[in-house]
């Protein structure tokens, strides 16, 4: 199971604590997450399953390379990070 912390922006809007969550690749995990927590899928992912642009997912340190199929591999030991990428100008 991989353990996923969330950006603690994202607690302005919902509560999302960390978890442990099964799966092979990063989609598995987010879609088993959001079958307990629904609500957090709409600021992850937008309406075709993909990342929205301001968010940033990283597996051990490295940035997540599939950021349309979301298929990177992850191992009962990895750790996902979910943040919201910072803009401006």
């Amino acid at each position: 199971m991989a353990d996923i912390h969330f950006t603690p922006q994202l607690e302005r809007f919902l509560a999302c604590p960390p978890a442990t969550v099964a799966g092979e690749t990063v989609a598995d995990v987010l879609h088993r997450l959001f079958d307990d927590r629904p609500r957090l899928r709409s600021y992850i992912l937008d309406d075709q399953d993909r990342l929205r642009r301001h968010v940033a997912v990283f597996v051990n340190g490295r940035p997540l390379k599939d950021r349309i199929r979301l298929s990177d591999k992850v191992g009962p030991r990895d750790r996902i990070d979910v943040l919201q990428a910072l803009s401006g100008g």
